[in-house]
């Protein structure tokens, strides 16, 4: 069933309405690039994002994901959340027309400066606060909060507006819903996700300790030398203020994060608790001497230098650590390998494609035979049954043949008798008829002698002469009927012996 969203992709080249510029960033199956309203000359971020073809694919993203975060972006409007211009549809991606944030990454934007106080970090934590505040109480979990999804709308203002983006991993969190999932970026996800347990909004306070923490240290309270001690911190919840870090951070601050930073759910605060906590509500400048703040200089400065160490280690391709880095010695390296990653990501693109073409096809052999299978079976079920029923249709016949062989035993045996008693039924016939006939002969000569006593018994002849005849005719047909049905009843009662 297509969702209410789904009326909204317009089926139409995006190049027809919108001149396509320069590449601003990509991800595993999106890239991101400016883009200017036609029309209007107006400039927006295009994303295309690659659309999965089939089931048995990995490449690409599903449908359903793209109209979620397409569903979640219409329902948002605020300050501190990308707005959702228009939505285009080709075979091969979806373009989401976004609004253009040219400001960058905050964290990148704060390493440039020389030094951050407290009451700076609050204001774009206040920010960021905001932002979630709107989505939770909509009931929406943003779910992959971190720096690289912390932009600015422009970044040549005294105080930069902050911008969330990327909704790809966002969800409505419904009420009764028991929502599982291991997604995210594992320097900042929560403990819950970590160990696969039901998830909800508090698993994105836990990330914005994580951001917290990271902006006013320039260190990642989790982040190991593997992913799985990364993990494994996590799950523990194995952090630290480190002196070296954290010596000229406020007891409210530490509080702040110390409160996001909580492993049960119910106890870490909720984006309202975080709202009213005293570092973001009565953040208050001391006042000092100059002697003081040139004391406090350096110290400044060098939590700045630890945050541009950390977004050189986000945007690098070495193994992050919480060591000193060298931003123009890393730069001279980046470009001196560029082409070579450019030629890995190229060759483990095509790996990676023919592994799954590998797979599909395993997959597929793998449904044939299993079909196959079960057809077999079936078949060999069906053959069973006919074989069956023919082994019993033989055996009816077998017996219907000995049945019509007997009654033609007995349809012989009966003929037989029959013709039997018809030669003894036309000789008996023949006997009464010469008898018969002597009787008659007897009869006129015994009239010739006695002629006068035949005229004056004439009548008493006649009457004579009947009786005689009746009575002869009478006793042959008995004698034949008789004789007759008893050989025929013998006959019968033979052949059901």
């Amino acid at each position: 069933m297509k969702s209410p969203s789904m009326a909204l992709f317009k089926q139409q080249k995006v190049e027809d309405v919108y001149e396509i510029g320069e590449e601003l960033g990509s991800g595993q199956f999106a890239i991101v690039k400016k883009c200017r309203e036609i029309s209007t000359g107006l400039e927006y971020a295009a994303k295309f994002i690659k659309k999965r073809q089939s089931r048995a694919s990995r490449r690409g993203v599903r449908r359903e994901e793209i109209e979620r975060e397409v569903d979640i972006l219409q329902q948002t409007l605020h300050a501190n959340i990308i707005k959702l211009h228009d939505i285009y549809e080709n075979k091969t991606d979806v373009v989401l027309i976004l609004e253009l944030v040219s400001g960058g990454e905050l964290f990148d934007f704060l390493a440039q400066k020389e030094s951050l106080s407290e009451e700076e970090a609050t204001r774009f934590i206040k920010q960021i606060l905001d932002g979630v505040n709107y989505l939770h109480s909509k009931k929406i979990a943003h779910f992959d909060l971190k720096p690289e999804n912390i932009m600015l709308l422009d970044k040549n203002i005294p105080i930069p507006h902050i911008k969330l983006i990327d909704f790809g991993l966002a969800h409505k969190i419904e009420d009764g819903v028991e929502f599982k999932n291991i997604f995210g970026t594992p320097e900042f996800v929560a403990p819950e996700i970590v160990n696969y347990e039901p998830l909800g909004l508090a698993a994105d306070m836990w990330s914005i300790g994580v951001i917290t923490y990271i902006l006013l240290s320039g260190a990642s309270p989790f982040l190991g030398e593997t992913k799985q001690e990364t993990l494994a911190n996590i799950t523990a919840v194995n952090y630290e203020f480190d002196e070296e870090f954290f010596s000229n951070t406020s007891d409210l601050a530490k509080d702040f994060i110390r409160k996001l930073l909580v492993k049960d759910t119910r106890k870490r605060l909720t984006i309202q608790e975080a709202l009213s906590h005293p570092w973001i509500t009565t953040h208050q400048l001391k006042e000092e001497t100059k002697v003081e703040e040139n004391k406090k200089a350096e110290n400044t400065q060098l939590k700045t230098k630890r945050l541009r160490e950390y977004t050189i280690k986000c945007h690098s391709s070495m193994p992050p650590n919480n060591t000193y880095i060298n931003f123009e010695r890393f730069a001279r390296v980046v470009e001196d390998i560029s082409f070579m990653e450019r030629e890995v990501s190229t060759l483990a693109a095509s790996h990676d494609s023919l592994q799954e073409d590998i797979d599909a096809l395993v997959s597929i052999y793998n449904e044939k035979e299993a079909w196959y299978k079960e057809e077999n079976e079936s078949v060999r079920h069906k053959l069973s049954q006919l074989k069956y029923e023919y082994r019993k249709t033989e055996s009816l016949k077998r017996h219907l043949q000995d049945d019509i062989k007997t009654v033609g035993a007995s349809l012989t045996v009966i003929t037989g008798k029959y013709a039997a008693l018809q030669n003894q039924y036309e000789s008996l016939s023949q006997e009464l008829s010469e008898d018969l006939k002597w009787v008659q002969d007897l009869m006129s000569n015994f009239q010739l002698e006695n002629g006068n006593e035949a005229c004056v018994n004439g009548n008493f002849d006649s009457v004579f002469n009947k009786d005689i005849n009746e009575s002869l005719t009478d006793l042959l047909n008995r004698s034949c009927c008789e004789e007759f049905l008893a050989g025929l009843n013998l006959s019968v009662a033979e052949s059901n012996q």
